[in-house]
């Protein structure tokens, strides 16, 4: 294996379990960020090599020259993996040049932007038969009728693009619960400039919050999938899986599939979908086009999404199809977010301490620790004792 696998992002662990995935099949990994704090992903003993680039943002010309420089130096071609959306928004601006020196699943530029700009997936799945949520924009007539007559409240104040709005606000959306509050997000978003829509809320507890994940070959097929099933998120009802379980439902995949294959994905998507409670419906709520919270999972349930990412761009022997469509009762957990998630559960009056007890009893794919690899679960741990102190001192 002479392709050397770059990993974008390792102060999260999305980027420690794919590097974990990679690694124990032997491929040479490289993990790059740009900065050495809280790069806890890069302490696995499967990471070969670790470089500091230019950050990504501050000074996108310098990142992509890093990342050109040093492909030209290897002997083959490495395998591009972010593993966070602002990195993938990168290389989907300068996808064609990127490609030049190395192997990326996608070879069509804007499709990673165009998946994750919430307004034009809308546009997108409504025109392919896709369900979703009610939406109403900024800057239609009659926007405050509409928002009485057909979203109503609460209801919640979405960014067209997540990962500027995150890095403003560290939320994803706003939830408003009348006129004020609307126009107080609909302000925040204006003063920032940042574009917003407003949708109605499926209803719902967090558990009915699902996830297709699937990988598409180089024909846009879909050959490997997974579904779960959210338990637990955080923030609370609009944040990230902490406590997510394997779960097979077939008409996630009759939907997901044929979506995915018509937009001529190639490559890893996860499309997160909520049932309503009140029809059994699914509605499409976003796509996911990086390496997902829940690798480790899918990892865990037979499907190894990096692996096969470089296995079919290698040219290397391409590993079978797979559907896992039984019910394994593993979970994804990351236990430090979930704690803080229960917490804000039983405040709320959402869960009891009985529903969250009885529920603990499952085999896990912990987002961090491995018995095999606990470097990066202590370094993690340094980092978060590191951040209570602080705290304390503060007080």
């Amino acid at each position: 294996m002479n392709n050397k696998a770059v990993i974008l992002g390792c102060n999260y662990y999305i980027g420690l379990s794919t590097i974990r995935c990679l690694g124990i099949n032997g491929v040479h990994t490289v993990a790059v960020d740009y900065s050495t704090k809280d790069t806890y992903g890069a302490d696995s003993k499967y990471t070969s090599e670790r470089l500091i680039s230019p950050h990504y943002k501050e000074d996108t010309a310098a990142f992509i020259r890093f990342l050109k420089d040093y492909a030209s130096k290897q002997s083959a071609p490495p395998v591009l993996i972010p593993c966070h959306d602002s990195y993938l928004e990168v290389i989907d601006e300068h996808l064609e040049e990127l490609r030049e020196h190395y192997l990326i699943p996608q070879d069509v530029p804007g499709i990673y932007s165009d998946m994750m700009n919430k307004e034009v997936l809308q546009r997108l799945s409504l025109e392919n038969g896709v369900a979703v949520p009610e939406t109403v924009r900024v800057d239609e007539d009659r926007f405050f009728e509409k928002i009485d007559e057909i979203i109503k409240f609460p209801c919640i104040v979405k960014p067209t693009d997540s990962p500027s709005f995150v890095a403003k606000f560290r939320r994803k959306l706003f939830k408003v619960h009348n006129r004020a509050e609307l126009e107080d997000a609909l302000a925040k978003a204006k003063e920032a400039h940042l574009e917003v829509i407003v949708q109605r809320i499926i209803p719902g507890f967090d558990d009915h919050m699902y996830t297709f994940d699937a990988y598409l070959n180089q024909e846009s097929k879909v050959t490997h999938w997974v579904t779960c099933q959210k338990f637990r998120q955080y923030p609370i009802n609009f944040g990230a899986s902490v406590y997510t379980g394997q779960r097979y439902v077939q008409e996630l995949f009759d939907i997901g599939a044929p979506f995915l294959e018509k937009m001529k994905w190639k490559g890893f998507a996860e499309i997160e979908f909520k049932k309503d409670a009140e029809t059994g419906k699914f509605y499409l709520i976003e796509v996911n086009c990086r390496i997902t919270n829940l690798n480790n999972l899918l990892y865990k349930v037979g499907v190894n999404i990096p692996w096969i990412t470089y296995q079919e761009l290698t040219g290397g022997n391409i590993v079978p199809p797979k559907a896992v469509k039984e019910n394994t009762n593993r979970v994804f957990w990351y236990g430090y977010e979930d704690m803080l998630a229960v917490r804000d559960y039983i405040k709320t009056g959402q869960l009891t301490w009985k529903q969250v007890f009885v529920s603990l009893f499952k085999p896990k794919a912990y987002a961090i620790w491995d018995w095999k690899d606990p470097k990066p679960a202590f370094s993690y741990a340094s980092i978060i004792g590191g951040k209570l102190t602080k705290k304390l001192l503060r007080k």
